[in-house]
């Protein structure tokens, strides 16, 4: 089936009835660091950040102000040390140190990172130095709200009388890289004090653009291991939380304040980076371990499989020497019984869905769909809430198709679905986040869209949700920025209802699904009913009848299924009778109807199904209906004016001048577009439109290697 696309942009006139509004808040201005870098070159001088300056509104209004030390500085590397240096690629560890910020879920998922040399340098761009081409500017990339960001700051730092770094700094005092990366990070959630609170699955999220799983231990599932195993081969990255602990030694560290040590040498509700496993085989059996990193570098487990532990002793010496370390660095084993017991979370970032499926190294697809809970219009609040609204919220349709290749029996597909909520502050503190959740529901075994599917402004009415039951019927609700869910469903359509647990509570979200093969478009665009009531009864199964064995079709016999190729496309297309249509004579030639089943055909089989032709036919409809309302003249063709009118009908909004190189492109010499160009050019604005959103990174352009470059098929 095609996919279908709401716009190519918002349109800034009023939304046509029936539509939901979303719209994003205005983000805030990128700074071009290149641009930037080259005129403090040329002009002699030094960048100053005026969008996070060095004063303290950029350290927070709050808590932290108060452990600032007297006199505090902000000063550049260079007045620091003698020879800064930005990045020292010869160290294999962090050797990081926390601050008075307390941000060490931040530090556990950098340290994660550096496991992954390639993400890091993603993250961290390494051509960046003090000497050459400095000019006191730095850049840093974030994942941030399903884009990538470069965020722009200069190297002034915050210091002490004694010039030493109040926040985060290297062990080796002359390294900034870390300490200018959380300034970055800092900026885009509003101020240091931005980064007081958090968790390691947020800033592993931020460094990758992964998906997470998080795994309560208490409740861990009995494949654990298994599962534990697949991420450290798949390239994901793990950080894990301890319990916040009721007996504790007060310990301070030259870099941090008191912190709340239990007497087996963890540190209480502290993160830390899960960096290795390995099954070892002691005297009585084998042995899984898994190997922690304290982010700070001091302050290791003191229990079993610790750096001083008997346990080692029932290794073999190769196996010993090769596993222990005997160094207070912050990195040791344990077991995983004992991990589960003093560990509550594990929060897994997967770079791609497929750790808790068997089929490893196959294509996943990947969309992602921006909304808004609105307050009176879609902000409907839980199912659980009773009140009647909960059709309101934002409706996603998702038809999952089957994959042939797939190992998995009862032919199900595995479907990783993620809600991330967004605050308007741009502060990430300032507000709690919501009570966030998805009912996922099944609609239809069939390819095209549910009669239900027209009804109540297009959306699935109040009265779908009181007959059926959810797919995921134990929907829980978290006070987290993301909420994900790995499901095994059978290849059918279903719609995704996200919502806040309460009604009426505004704020914006992105839907990311992720799937071996899927289609997924906003509920609210599709043929309106009345269009589908007056074309679709006895017309379409008289349709069928009669043109099918008119043209010949070529069925399967063992499927029954008719594929129909260009050819079949062009008579039935042209022997259609169109109501409403009829004084003018269709002519769609082989060419169009050969780009139209180019752009349709998903499966590069040269024909159509009849479950892909019956959507095509909707789409038809749609457009008879935009285009008759849009000729004014009923001439049959419309003007440029005309043409804008109906882009705009149809819920896109193109520019001027791609519009009229459109109509230039389709037009006759009068610049007149006839249905036949107006039904091409619709199909392939949609298609590039979701072949952009498919393929672009950061929102604004698509980057491809030579050998990713395929034409999109051309109509007409």
């Amino acid at each position: 089936t095609m996919p279908f696309l709401l716009c190519l942009k918002k349109n800034k006139s009023p939304v046509p009835l029936g539509r939901s509004i979303f719209q994003k808040h205005t983000p805030s201005i990128q700074q071009n660091y290149q641009a930037l870098l080259e005129s403090c070159l040329k002009n002699k001088c030094l960048f100053i950040d005026d969008n996070f300056p060095a004063h303290i509104s950029s350290i927070g209004t709050g808590a932290l102000l108060k452990k600032l030390p007297r006199n505090l500085q902000w000063k550049r590397p260079h007045a620091l040390h003698k020879s800064p240096v930005f990045y020292a690629a010869n160290r294999k560890q962090l050797d990081l140190c926390q601050g008075l910020v307390e941000n060490c879920w931040f530090l556990a998922a950098l340290e994660a990172l550096t496991f992954h040399q390639d993400i890091l340098a993603a993250v961290v761009p390494q051509n960046q130095s003090f000497e050459r081409k400095y000019a006191g500017i730095f850049h840093f990339r974030f994942w941030h709200f399903g884009e990538w960001v470069d965020v722009v700051v200069d190297d002034l730092l915050p210091v002490n009388e004694a010039g030493e770094l109040v926040f985060v700094s290297s062990v080796y005092k002359n390294v900034f890289w870390g300490a200018l990366l959380e300034k970055a990070y800092a900026k885009l959630y509003g101020s240091y004090e931005d980064l007081q609170i958090g968790q390691v699955s947020e800033a592993l999220v931020d460094f990758t653009g992964g998906v997470n799983t998080r795994i309560k231990l208490a409740e861990a599932p009995p494949d654990l291991w298994d599962i534990l195993t697949r991420a450290t081969y798949s390239r994901s990255l793990m950080g894990c939380q301890t319990h916040l602990g009721v007996y504790f030694l007060s310990v301070s560290l030259p870099c941090i304040q008191t912190t709340k040590v239990l007497k087996n040498g963890l540190v209480a509700g502290h993160a830390y980076t899960l960096t290795g496993i390995r099954k070892v085989t002691c005297q009585y059996g084998p042995e899984n371990l898994v190997r922690l990193r304290n982010p700070w570098g001091k302050i290791e487990w003191k229990g079993d499989w610790s750096d001083s532990s008997y346990k080692w002793e029932m290794l073999s010496p190769k196996e010993k020497i090769l596993l222990r370390k005997k160094k207070e660095d912050g990195e040791f084993w344990m077991s995983l019984r004992d991990f589960k017991i003093h560990f509550v979370d594990l929060m897994i970032c997967k770079l791609t869905p497929d750790l808790m499926s068997q089929e490893d190294g196959k294509k996943w697809m990947y969309s992602l769909k921006s909304g808004r809970w609105v307050k009176g219009s879609t902000a409907g609040g839980s199912l659980g809430f009773c009140n009647g609204n909960f059709w309101m919220n934002p409706q996603y349709w998702l038809e999952v198709l089957p994959v042939e290749d797939s190992k998995r029996s009862l032919n199900l597909c595995k479907v990783v679905i993620s809600l991330m909520q967004k605050h308007s502050s741009k502060h990430r503190n300032r507000a709690p986040h919501l009570f966030i959740g998805f009912l996922l529901y099944k609609v239809t075994h069939f390819s095209f869209f549910p009669e239900q599917y027209q009804e109540s402004n297009r959306k699935l009415t109040p009265a779908f949700f009181t007959r059926h039951h959810p797919v995921n019927k134990h929907q829980v609700f978290l006070d987290e920025r993301e909420v994900t869910h790995d499901f095994h469903l059978e290849p059918c359509v279903y719609v995704i209802v996200p919502s806040t647990l309460e009604p009426q509570q505004e704020s914006e979200f992105i839907l990311r699904v992720f799937s071996r093969k899927h289609l997924m478009i906003n509920i609210f665009f599709n043929t309106p009913k009345e269009i589908v009531d007056r074309y679709e009864g006895k017309i379409w199964e008289d349709f069928f009848t009669k043109h099918f064995e008119q043209v010949e079709l070529k069925f399967s016999f063992i499927s029954q299924n008719p594929e129909i190729n260009a050819v079949h496309l062009q008579k039935m297309l042209n022997n259609i009778s169109w109501r409403n249509f009829q004084s003018f004579h269709l002519n769609f030639s082989l060419d169009a109807c050969q780009g139209i089943l180019a752009l349709l055909d998903l499966n590069a089989t040269g024909t159509l199904s009849i479950q892909e032709f019956r959507v095509l036919w909707k789409r038809l409809l749609f457009y008879l209906e935009v285009f008759q309302k849009r000729d004014k003249s009923r001439s049959g063709k419309l003007d440029l004016v005309e043409l804008h009118a109906a882009v705009q009908e149809t819920g896109i909004s193109l520019s001027n001048e791609v519009c009229n190189l459109m109509a230039i492109r389709y037009g006759d010499p009068d610049l007149q577009i006839s249905f036949e160009s107006f039904v091409c050019f619709m199909l392939r604005v949609e298609i590039m439109g979701e072949a952009f959103r498919n393929l672009t990174q950061d929102g604004k352009g698509i980057y491809l290697r030579e050998a990713e470059v395929k034409p999109i098929p051309d109509c007409q």
